[in-house]
């Protein structure tokens, strides 16, 4: 039998005791009066989290599940989309759009690089792109892009907005309605603290009008039928009922003390986790500064296999980490600081990934990492 492992990864992430415990109390019936009232729960905490007075859909799927629904539910055919890159999870949205018909037009970026306003406000006038499809928190690279102008431009040119915040809801700064964007998508598995298998869509009124004429096929992923359904407290079809009530669970925790206090949480696990890794001695992938409050990426020195390094987290450690994509599978490792973790794991990992890079010849001295990561953390926190 395999020994638990402490996950200390972008998604999924670690979920609290009290979710476990929810997820573990008897079944309910997605037609019953009980689950009508956790329900409507989870749609409340689920506005004060996208900070939002929509209605949030609620979708039993993958983030990328919701992917596919703003997809279809917002174009027909041929239909001109602009979608941004700047890592591996805007190349998905390129491709989504693709295998739908779209004509879609990229405005693609370097790995770790954000997208620029001026850029996207160049490309939607050359390209007369109807939809911009946005990556907020880009997981393979650790950048979190500066949102707001990016929005802003999408709503000077009179384009639909959708935002991937599968890993960003929650974690940091969000502001749906204030910010205007037209579709939020995310995931519970990431800053949410819930396990795999639910996601979630805010839409504007703009979003929905442009639903209404829109005629690329949907039956399982229709917005409509899922807002008529949720008007009466449930869905269209079988939900992950259970995975709702732990949701509930979950949200509470992240509301508690409110969304400013688990930002100020997540920017300190972040410098906490650069502390460390700089202490190492290794170079980090991501940026040095708070805005990678959601992963920090970190590249091996020259020699060691990224991959060996955490497969030996693992089996000797009992600690999972994420690796890196593409070209850079053999030198970079990413840690997550999202969901149910604090600085005693963190610093845990590092004194861990110390050790294994010791024992790899590579030249570093043990030892500096915890402190530096427990220094760090204490100063974002008194600050």
């Amino acid at each position: 039998m395999t020994r638990p492992q402490q996950l200390l990864t972008p998604g999924p992430t670690a979920v609290p005791p009290e979710v476990l415990r929810a997820l573990a109390e008897p079944v309910i019936h997605h037609r019953s009066p009980d689950f009508t009232e956790v329900f409507a729960v989870a749609q409340e905490r689920l506005r004060a989290v996208f900070r939002t007075e929509r209605e949030v859909l609620v979708l039993t799927c993958s983030g990328t599940g919701a992917f596919e629904s703003a997809v279809v539910n917002l174009h027909s055919p041929g239909d001109r989309v602009l979608a941004v890159s700047q890592g591996e999870f805007g190349e998905r949205w390129q491709k989504l759009a693709s295998v739908f018909g779209c004509d879609v037009v990229p405005l693609t970026y370097g790995w770790g690089e954000a997208p620029r306003p001026d850029d996207l406000r160049e490309a939607l006038a050359e390209s007369g792109a109807q939809t911009v499809f946005l990556v907020h928190s880009e997981t393979s690279t650790g950048v979190v892009c500066d949102l707001e102008p990016l929005l802003a431009v999408c709503n000077e040119a009179g384009a639909l907005s959708v935002v991937d915040a599968v890993s960003s809801l929650g974690a940091v700064p969000l502001e749906t309605d204030a910010w205007g964007a037209d579709v939020v998508v995310t995931g519970s598995q990431k800053a949410l603290m819930t396990p795999p298998g639910l996601a979630f869509v805010a839409a504007s009124e703009r979003a929905w009008e442009r639903a209404a004429t829109a005629s690329l096929p949907r039956f399982y992923w229709d917005w409509e039928r899922q807002r008529v359904a949720q008007e009466k407290g449930s869905t269209p079809s079988t939900p992950a009922t259970s995975l709702v009530v732990a949701l509930v669970a979950a949200l509470g925790l992240v509301l508690e003390g409110g969304l400013e206090t688990a930002f100020a949480r997540h920017r300190a696990l972040g410098r906490a986790c650069r502390a460390g890794i700089k202490a190492i001695g290794l170079e980090l992938y991501s940026p040095d500064d708070d805005s990678a409050a959601v992963l920090t990426g970190a590249l091996t020195p020259e020699g060691i296999d990224a991959v060996a390094l955490r497969l030996a987290l693992r089996d000797r450690h009992g600690i999972t980490i994420a690796g890196g994509h593409g070209d850079l599978v053999s030198r970079l490792f990413r840690i997550g600081h999202i969901g149910h973790v604090g600085v005693e794991e963190l610093a845990g990992a590092l004194a861990a990934i110390e050790d294994e890079l010791a024992a790899s010849g590579a030249d570093v001295e043990q030892g500096k990492a915890a402190p530096a990561a427990y220094e760090a953390f204490g100063t974002v926190v008194t600050a």
